[in-house]
C-alpha cells in the first residue's frame, strides 16, 4: 500500500477478496501479530488476541495462528497509533520529514495540522510545498485549511489566504475541515468575509479558536457551525462548550499546559466529546518528552484510566474529524499499529504503519526521500531600516504592560508606572520590566510596535525570533535597547531564526531558513540548537520553562488580554 494513502483504503475487490480469504482461514496473512494484550477501543476492553494483517490493513482478530511473518507481543499491549486532534507542525522548527522522525518513534499515525504559520508567510505556495513534503511518509498529516490569515487586522503578515485559497485547499483529499477561526469578534459581527468561508466549508468539519468565550458568547460562536475547541484552561470553561456541542480538546503543548485543569471535565458521560491536541510542541519536547504519548502519561499519572486515555488519542479523534479507516484495531482498519511495554508508561516499544514496523524501541527505521524546499520558502525576511530611535517608547504609551502567566498563552493587562530616562521610558530589570518589540518583515515597511512585558525575567542581554504568531513578523524583548537591536539583525541576517545577544555578543543563533519558522537540517541538529537557545535564554535570567515558546505568543492579537503587534501594544477583549 502507498503511503500516501490517506484514510480508509480505497476499494480494490483483488484485497478485498484476499482479506476475506485470511478471515475465513483459507490463506495465511501477511503479518501476524501473537500474544499480546489488544486495546479494543470499541468495547472499552483489553483483549488477549491475535492480529491478522493483510496488504498493510487489519484482516482479523482473533485467534488467527498462519502468517508469513509474526511478531511476538508476548507481554506488551497493543493499540491503534495515536492521532494528535490539532497541531501546527510549525512548531516543530522541522520540515515534514524530520517532524515525523521525531514523533513516530513515539506511536504517532497521524496529525492533523493547521498550516496558517506557513500561511502568513508563503500563503498557499508554502503550504503546497509542506503537502509534497508529507507525501510518502509513514505517518499521515491530514490539514485544515486557514481561516484567518491574517489573525486579526492588529497583524501584518506576508500572505493573506482567502476564500479561493480555502478552496483550493478543500479539494485536497488530505484536507479535513476548516482551520481554527481565532477571529472571534468578526464571528460576532457577522463579518461577510467569514460568512464566505463559512460556506465554503460546508459537509467539513470547522475547527474552532475560543479562548475565555463563556455564556452568550460561546453559544453565538458555537451557535456559527464550529465543531472543536482546544483552547479551554479551566474545566468549567470546558464545560460550557462542550455543553454548547463542541468537541473538547484537551491541550498540552510546549507553552500551552492546560491538561491537568481541564482533566476533571472527562467522566463516564463525556469522555466521547473529549480528545487531546498538542497544538504547538517543539523539537526538544518532541524529541525527548514524546507527542501524544507523553500527552497520555500525563493525564494517566493524573487519574485518567489508560483505556479510556488511548479511546480519546485514537478512536475519538479519528472519528471527530472523519479519518475512516484509522483509530481502531478492527476488521478494515488500517494496521497503524503501537506495541507497548506499559499501559499506565505508555512505553512505546514499536510503531507500525499500515502493517509495516516504522519504528523500534526510539529509532526511526523508515527510509524517506522528499523533494527539495523551493527557493520562495528561503528568502523570506524583508526587512526595511531598524534604527535605535525606532525602540523608543513614549512615557504616555507605557503605562501597561503584557504580563505573563507560567504555563499559559494567555496574559493579563497590567497598570505600570514607567521608568524614564532622558524623557523615553526604558527597561528596568529590578521591576522586571523590559521593552517588547515587534518588526514587521516581510514588506520593509519599517513599522515597529514597541510595548512592556513583565514576567520575562530577563535581567540583561536580549533574545529575538522571527516566530512570532500568527503574522511572524520580528519579535524581540530585552533589558537593552542595544542587544535588542542586535538580536533583530542577527535573525534577519540569517533570513530568519532565533538569536541570544548579551553586551553585543552572539550567545546562542538557530538559523530557521525555511520561511523565517522551521529548519533545514536534521531533528538531532535542530532540538540541539534549540536547547541552547533556550538555555541561553536562562542564562540572561528568565524563569520561564520556555523562554522562545513564551516569546513567540506575545504578537498574537486574537488571545487575551494584551499583546505587542508591529502595530504597537494592543489589548485584546473577550
Amino acid at each position: 500500500m502507498s503511503r500516501a494513502s490517506w484514510g480508509r483504503t480505497p476499494f480494490s475487490p483483488e484485497a478485498w477478496r484476499r482479506r476475506l480469504r485470511v478471515s475465513q482461514r483459507a490463506e495465511p496473512a501477511d503479518l501476524l501479530i501473537t500474544h499480546g494484550k489488544v486495546v479494543n477501543v470499541f468495547s472499552g476492553e483489553l483483549l488477549r488476541q491475535n492480529i491478522a494483517i493483510a496488504d498493510g490493513v487489519i484482516a482479523a482478530v482473533g485467534d488467527y495462528t498462519e502468517a508469513a511473518a509474526t511478531i511476538d507481543a508476548t507481554g506488551m499491549i497493543v493499540a491503534p497509533s495515536f492521532v494528535d486532534g490539532h497541531i501546527h507542525l510549525e512548531s516543530s522548527l522541522l520540515w515534514p520529514p524530520e517532524f515525523a522522525r521525531a514523533v513516530v518513534p513515539h506511536g504517532t499515525g497521524a496529525v492533523v495540522t493547521d498550516p496558517h504559520e506557513m500561511a502568513n508567510v508563503c500563503g498557499l505556495a508554502g503550504i503546497e510545498a509542506m503537502r509534497s513534503a508529507t507525501a510518502n511518509l509513514p505517518l499521515h498529516v491530514a490539514f485544515t485549511a486557514p481561516s484567518c490569515v491574517p489573525a486579526s487586522e492588529h497583524e501584518s503578515p506576508g500572505a493573506t489566504f482567502g476564500v479561493d485559497e480555502i478552496a483550493a485547499m478543500l479539494a485536497w483529499p488530505e484536507t479535513v475541515g476548516l482551520g481554527e477561526l481565532m477571529n472571534f469578534s468578526g464571528v460576532f459581527a457577522g463579518d461577510g468575509e467569514i460568512a464566505d468561508k463559512l460556506a465554503a466549508a460546508t459537509g467539513v468539519r470547522r475547527d474552532g479558536h475560543a479562548p475565555g468565550l463563556r455564556g452568550d458568547a460561546i453559544q453565538a460562536y458555537a451557535g456559527s457551525g464550529i465543531d472543536a475547541d482546544h483552547e479551554s484552561t479551566s474545566a468549567e470553561e470546558a464545560r460550557e462548550k462542550l455543553r454548547a456541542g463542541l468537541m473538547v480538546m484537551l491541550r498540552e503543548g510546549s507553552s500551552e499546559k492546560n491538561l491537568r485543569e481541564i482533566l476533571p471535565l472527562v467522566t463516564d458521560e463525556t469522555w466521547p466529546r473529549c480528545c487531546f491536541a498538542s497544538d504547538d510542541r517543539d523539537c526538544h519536547d518532541l524529541l525527548h518528552q514524546g507527542h501524544v504519548d507523553d500527552i497520555l502519561r500525563i493525564a494517566i499519572g493524573a487519574g485518567l484510566d489508560p483505556i479510556r486515555g488511548i479511546q480519546m488519542a485514537t478512536r475519538n479523534t479519528a472519528h471527530h474529524w472523519r479519518l475512516d479507516g484509522i483509530g481502531a484495531i478492527a476488521p478494515g482498519y488500517q494496521a497503524n499499529l503501537v506495541l507497548l511495554g506499559d499501559l499506565r508508561t505508555v512505553n512505546v516499544r514499536a510503531t507500525l504503519f499500515q502493517g509495516e514496523v516504522v519504528a523500534r524501541d526510539g529509532e526511526y527505521l523508515a527510509d524517506v526521500s522528499t523533494p527539495p524546499v523551493p527557493a520562495t520558502l528561503l528568502q523570506t525576511v524583508n526587512l526595511g531600516p531598524v534604527r535605535l530611535s525606532d525602540l523608543r517608547l513614549a512615557p504616555e504609551h507605557a503605562h501597561h504592560a503584557v504580563e505573563l502567566i507560567p504555563g499559559q498563552i494567555v496574559t493579563r493587562c497590567r497598570t505600570v508606572e514607567p521608568a524614564i530616562e532622558n524623557g523615553w521610558a526604558v527597561s528596568d530589570v529590578s521591576r522586571d520590566l523590559l521593552k517588547l518589540v515587534c518588526v514587521e518583515r516581510h514588506h520593509a515597511t519599517g513599522r515597529v510596535g514597541v510595548g512592556y512585558v513583565h514576567g520575562f525575567g530577563l535581567r540583561r542581554g536580549a533574545l529575538a525570533s522571527t516566530i512570532a504568531h500568527d503574522a511572524h513578523n520580528i519579535i524581540a524583548v530585552g533589558a537593552s535597547d542595544a542587544d535588542i537591536l542586535g538580536a533583530i539583525a542577527t535573525v534577519a541576517e540569517s533570513h530568519g531564526g532565533l538569536a541570544a545577544i548579551s553586551d553585543g555578543q552572539v550567545l546562542a543563533h538557530l538559523p530557521l531558513p525555511i520561511a523565517g519558522l522551521l529548519s533545514d537540517q536534521p531533528l538531532g541538529t535542530v532540538a540541539a540548537g534549540y536547547d541552547e537557545q533556550e538555555r541561553a535564554g536562562h542564562t540572561l535570567g528568565s524563569p520561564l520553562a520556555s523562554p522562545f515558546g513564551q516569546l513567540a505568543f506575545l504578537a498574537l492579537s486574537v488571545i487575551p488580554e494584551a499583546r505587542v503587534t508591529d502595530r504597537g501594544f494592543l489589548t485584546v477583549g473577550v
